[in-house]
C-alpha cells in the first residue's frame, strides 16, 4: 500500500535512521549475549510483578524503529505513551544531553544550576504563563497540583481547613500513586491500597453540566485530561473544555489540564487545551518533556497561584537537575524548529483516513478515533479484546498497546513519515482483516 500523492514536509526524516544498526550486542561488550526468551525469563524471576511487558525485548532504537536483542526490526507505534514523541536517538535533544552529562548532571536544588533558571523561564513562555515548578515523571506533577490546588483553596479561596474537594472525570488517568489512586474509577488501581485519601468527587467525562452540578463552595480545582488516554483515547465533545474552564472562572475553582500525554503536539497543537483557546490555571506537563531520554515533567502556572508554597512545601531532589533541564530546553527548540504541532496535525488526519481505509473491510472495527497523532482503534466486543491484536502485530513488527478491553492505541512518533506509517498500516490491515 503506497500513500497518497500528497504529502507532509518532514522536517527531519527518520528515513534515514530507518534502517541504522540492527546490532543487538550488549552494551557491555564483555557480557554474554542473551535471547529474548532468556532476558524475559530474567526480567519475570527478579522484578516486581507490577507490568507484564510484550514479549520482546528491546536494544537498539533510531527513528521511528526499534530492534530486539536478536535483531528483530519493530516499528514503533505507541512512542512511551508520547514519551518518545521526537523519536528515538533525536540527533539534537541526543547531542544536548552528551553535552550537558559531561558538564553537570546533578546539583540538587540545595544550590542553583546554570540550566534550571533558564529551564523554567522558557517553558513558562512556551506555554504563555508566569512561572515552571519542575518535578520528574507524570504522576510527580499531579501530586504537586494537587497539593498547590489545596493551599491555595484554604489560603485563596478561605475554604475550612481539610475540607477542600478536588473534581476529577471517570475514566481519568493521571498516574498511579496512593493520592492520585484515590481519584481513579479503575479498580485494579483502588483495590486492596486503602485506605484512600479523601477529597475527590468523580463526574462523567465530556459532560459540562456535571462539574456545573458538582461544584460547592468547597471546591478548590477541577483536574482533567483535555483527551482520555488510558481511558480508551476520548475525545470530548467540541466546546468542553471551554465550558468548564468558564465555570471554574464563575465559581472561584482553579481549572487543572493534565497534558502529561496530550502536551507537546502530540494532538496537533502544543497543547490539546489550545483547540479550544483554553488557558488552564495549571499545566500539567511530562512524558515528550524529556525527549525520551530523561524524566522530566513540570507544573506550570501563575505567581499568585504559586505564591502560596513557601520554601520547604514541596521539593524533589532531581526536579530541576541541570541534565533534564538541558534536554526540555532542547525538546522546546525542535518543537519550534521542526514545527511538529503542525505536522501533527496533517499527519493525523492523514492517518485516521488511511485506518479507516485498511480496516474497513475485516469488520472487527467499531470506531477510529482520536486527534492528531493521538488515535485509537475501537474494535466490535464480538471481535475479541484488544490484547489479542496488538499481540499479534508485535508478531509483525509493529509496537502498540491495547487500552481498556477494545481499544488499540496508535500513537507513533510525530516525526514519523508516510512511507513508514503505510509498513505499519499494511501490517494493521493484515491483522484486523
Amino acid at each position: 500500500m503506497r500513500a497518497p500523492s500528497h504529502s507532509v514536509a518532514t522536517p527531519r526524516s527518520s528515513a534515514s535512521l530507518a534502517h541504522g544498526s540492527s546490532s543487538s550486542a550488549a552494551a557491555n561488550p564483555a557480557e554474554p549475549r542473551y535471547t529474548n526468551a532468556q532476558l524475559h525469563a530474567i526480567e519475570h524471576a527478579w522484578s516486581a510483578p507490577n507490568y507484564d511487558p510484550m514479549p520482546a525485548v528491546l536494544a537498539t532504537g533510531s527513528g521511528v524503529w526499534v530492534h530486539d536483542v536478536e535483531g528483530k526490526k519493530y516499528l514503533d507505534m505507541l512512542a512511551g505513551y508520547s514519551a518518545m514523541s521526537f523519536g528515538h536517538q533525536h540527533p539534537r535533544i541526543m547531542s544536548a544531553f552528551l553535552a550537558q552529562a559531561k558538564r553537570l548532571t546533578l546539583a540538587s536544588r540545595a544550590f542553583e544550576n546554570d540550566q534550571m533558571g533558564l529551564f523554567a523561564k522558557e517553558l513558562a513562555e512556551f506555554c504563555g504563563m508566569e512561572q515552571t515548578l519542575p518535578m520528574n515523571t507524570g504522576a510527580e506533577a499531579v501530586e504537586t497540583a494537587i497539593k498547590c490546588a489545596r493551599k491555595w483553596g484554604y489560603l485563596s479561596k478561605g475554604i475550612a481547613a481539610d475540607q477542600c474537594e478536588i473534581i476529577a472525570c471517570l475514566g481519568n488517568f493521571h498516574g498511579r500513586t496512593t493520592t492520585v489512586i484515590s481519584m481513579s474509577s479503575t479498580p485494579q488501581y483502588r483495590d486492596h491500597f486503602g485506605p484512600l485519601t479523601p477529597g475527590f468527587k468523580l463526574i462523567p467525562f465530556g459532560d459540562a453540566e456535571a462539574l456545573k452540578n458538582a461544584i460547592t463552595p468547597s471546591t478548590c480545582a477541577f483536574l482533567v485530561e483535555p483527551i482520555q488516554g488510558e481511558g480508551g483515547i476520548n475525545v470530548p465533545p467540541d466546546g468542553y473544555l471551554k465550558r468548564c474552564a468558564e465555570l471554574c472562572r464563575k465559581n472561584n475553582v482553579l481549572f487543572i489540564a493534565d497534558e502529561v500525554q496530550t502536551g507537546f503536539g502530540r494532538t496537533g497543537r502544543n497543547f490539546a487545551c489550545d483547540h479550544e483557546g483554553v488557558k488552564p490555571d495549571m499545566l500539567l506537563l511530562g512524558k515528550a518533556l524529556g525527549g525520551g531520554v530523561y524524566p522530566v515533567s513540570a507544573v506550570v502556572s501563575s505567581k499568585a497561584i504559586f505564591s502560596v508554597f513557601k520554601a520547604g512545601d514541596h521539593g524533589s531532589t532531581f526536579g530541576g537537575n541541570p541534565l533534564g533541564a538541558a534536554v526540555a530546553r532542547e525538546v522546546l527548540r525542535v518543537m519550534r524548529d521542526e514545527d511538529l504541532s503542525r505536522r501533527a496535525s496533517e499527519m493525523g488526519d492523514w492517518l485516521r483516513l488511511r485506518l479507516r481505509e485498511v480496516t474497513s473491510k475485516g469488520g472487527k472495527v467499531k470506531e477510529i478515533r482520536g486527534r492528531g497523532m493521538l488515535n485509537g482503534i475501537e474494535l466490535k466486543k464480538e471481535a475479541g479484546p484488544a490484547y489479542d491484536y496488538v499481540k499479534k502485530l508485535l508478531g509483525e513488527g509493529v509496537l502498540c498497546k491495547d487500552t481498556v478491553k477494545q481499544v488499540i492505541r496508535i500513537t507513533p512518533p510525530l516525526v514519523i513519515t508516510k512511507d513508514e506509517c503505510e509498513w505499519g498500516l499494511e501490517r494493521i490491515a493484515r491483522v484486523l482483516a
